[in-house]
């Protein structure tokens, strides 16, 4: 039987949960433009929603990915960019990802008037989030 370490199986139920976030941003929220998310306050909430628990996830498993190699890291921003660092990823992506730390507290403590900057700026960088997560669980699977 193959031994289980709780960090490999927390960071793959992590990465699929990201995965299935995405697809939902992707799928619903990715095209809908600055009138309709001021219009409708159900929809701000779904919006912001996602984006926040995208973000939150995936600080944890960069967190996690860099405790499992000795790494340590003092903030948000810079767990997502030490990971990215790991992961081989260019300076400029590095700090690109490590802004996403500020996007997620602007969400997750609903600062008003930048909520909406918060998810287009999210919205630009999806597909490295999406990069960045794809490298993680090539990296748990070998």
């Amino acid at each position: 039987m193959p031994e289980f370490r709780y960090a490999k199986g927390r960071i793959a139920d992590s990465i699929r949960f990201i995965s299935e976030e995405l697809k939902e941003f992707e799928d619903e929220y990715a095209g809908r433009t600055r009138q309709e998310y001021q219009a409708d306050r159900k929809l701000q909430k779904l919006i912001d929603r996602t984006v926040e628990n995208i973000l939150t996830a995936l600080i944890e498993i960069c967190g996690t990915f860099l405790a499992e190699r000795g790494g340590a890291a003092d903030s948000y921003a810079e767990v997502l960019q030490a990971c990215a660092g790991q992961l081989g990823f260019q300076q400029g992506e590095q700090e690109q990802l490590a802004a996403l730390a500020m996007i997620r507290n602007r969400l997750a403590h609903r600062y008003l008037n930048f909520r909406w900057q918060a998810v287009e700026d999210f919205s630009k960088k999806r597909t490295l989030v999406a990069g960045l997560v794809s490298e993680i669980l090539e990296k748990i699977d070998h």
